[in-house]
């Protein structure tokens, strides 16, 4: 597959034992592909702020926590409060193998006709994701290199149609044995849990061991998440793992169901 990995950034100087188990474990702005597909590798995931006050209100709440060197500080970055990279612990991931569709979204599918598909259109899913939300963490720049990614075969989506609608899907970004899930939407009732029931079938598929739905919450634990620890996280990524592709065509949602 192309590549857009140069030299490989400084996030594998990142120690994250002793580092926050909520909120952010770093800060810089640096969002080239290659930076960021190397901060997936290494467990983090962006939060960019958008506007100066959002990085303002960075720099003050967490500066003295970047001074005593228990957040990191990225190297070279013009303004590193820019963007915050978070990496939980305990991180949520659903185990792709024994992924279950939970009963409730079963009745909820029958009777509806609607399709999936894989990387069909994954920068009109991306932004969707950010539609109607008046700050959205994924920025212009950040998608270009998302975008940058999945041309490289490193970022995916899955998408939901109702005919030629779009009404869900799913994206984000797969480290080796790992599918890091960045955003969902939804505009009809139970097709962005649809979206990644579907990614998480067709990535075990593929021989992918979890998804990582990054964020813990009840919606998470409904789609079958359970609590990793960070340290178990970061060894999954480490994995050798053989990858094969995700399978891009059109299926019924009905066999998320069987």
């Amino acid at each position: 597959m192309p590549s857009p990995v140069r030299p490989r950034s400084a996030w594998g100087l990142l120690d994250l034992a002793a580092a926050p188990t909520d909120g952010p474990v770093a800060f810089g702005d640096d969002l080239t592909p290659w930076s960021l597909l190397d901060a997936y590798r290494h467990g983090l995931y962006p939060f960019p702020a958008t506007t100066v006050e959002h990085r303002l209100l960075n720099e003050l709440s967490y500066e003295p926590e970047v001074a005593a060197g228990r957040i990191g500080l990225q190297t070279g970055s013009g303004y590193p409060y820019g963007v915050a990279w978070c990496s939980p612990d305990p991180r949520p991931v659903i185990p792709a193998a024994e992924a279950r569709v939970r009963r409730s979204l079963r009745r909820q599918l029958r009777g509806v006709n609607w399709t999936t598909t894989a990387d069909v259109c994954f920068e009109r899913v991306a932004v969707q994701c950010r539609e109607g939300r008046t700050e959205y963490w994924l920025t212009d720049e950040l998608l270009a290199s998302l975008t940058r990614l999945h041309e490289c075969g490193y970022a995916h989506s899955v998408e939901v149609w109702d005919g030629d609608e779009l009404i869900g899907g799913v994206y984000g970004v797969r480290i080796g044995g790992v599918f890091s899930a960045d955003s969902q939407f939804t505009l009809r009732s139970g097709a962005g849990k649809a979206a990644v029931a579907e990614l998480t079938r067709r990535f075990a598929e593929a021989g992918g061991i979890a998804v990582d739905v990054q964020r813990d919450s009840d919606h998470t634990r409904l789609l079958g998440a359970r609590p990793l620890p960070r340290a178990q996280y970061l060894d999954l990524l480490r994995t050798p793992h053989r990858p094969s592709p995700l399978r891009t065509g059109r299926r019924p949602v009905q066999l998320l169901t069987d």
